[in-house]
């Protein structure tokens, strides 16, 4: 009896893809180092956002990753530091900033299959531009310290000034750990070479 002959099997592909975990991981890990001590400022949060647009094949999750890893070291902060970090959680300041993060993911899809050190460069002053602009807005909405008018809005983003410098240092520091570090990384794992993973 003749048996058919033996076709030869397809490669066994595997269903789990490692990139979105590592992203998520470099994210979650940036973030958290809000934990250590810095100058005023100097934070990643505007540079998780750009990475997370430029790198999640989903959209959805490119904006959820950033916001909710900020969500995760905003609740550590706060059980750090207690009543002094409360008055922070949920207020106009807060939310704020969490705009921002979905804003600069929004703008990090201009990344997209684009990246380069220029480009990241030029994506990180914008985004410290728009976390100069939003949150110095809810500074001067949200305190009683500004009067609600055209001067008390000035006054306010004269006083944001000084603390723009440390904004743009924290973006440009960790876009380059961000951006440089998953550039490394994909160098040593062909699964990460995808443009978005």
């Amino acid at each position: 009896m003749n048996r058919p002959a033996a076709t030869p099997s397809a490669p066994h592909h595997s269903a789990f893809a490692p990139g979105p975990l590592v992203l998520a991981g470099l994210i979650v890990i940036a973030a958290l180092t809000r934990l250590l001590p810095h100058p005023p400022n100097v934070s990643p949060v505007e540079a998780i956002a750009l990475f997370g647009g430029a790198y999640f094949a989903s959209r959805r999750w490119s904006l959820l990753v950033p916001l909710l890893a900020l969500l995760v070291s905003d609740i550590a902060l706060g059980l750090w530091h207690g009543a002094d970090y409360a008055g922070y959680l949920g207020g106009i300041s807060f939310w704020s900033v969490y705009a921002c993060v979905a804003l600069s993911a929004v703008l990090g899809f201009g990344l997209r299959g684009r990246v380069s050190g220029a480009r990241v460069l030029g994506y990180s002053l914008a985004g410290s531009v728009l976390f100069f602009v939003v949150t110095n807005f809810a500074a001067w909405l949200g305190s009683p310290a500004y009067p609600q008018d055209a001067a008390g809005l000035a006054a306010a983003y004269v006083a944001g000034i000084p603390f723009f410098r440390w904004t743009l240092i924290g973006t440009l520091a960790y876009a380059a750990l961000l951006f440089g570090g998953f550039a490394l990384l994909r160098q040593h794992v062909p699964a990460l070479r995808a443009q978005t993973v």
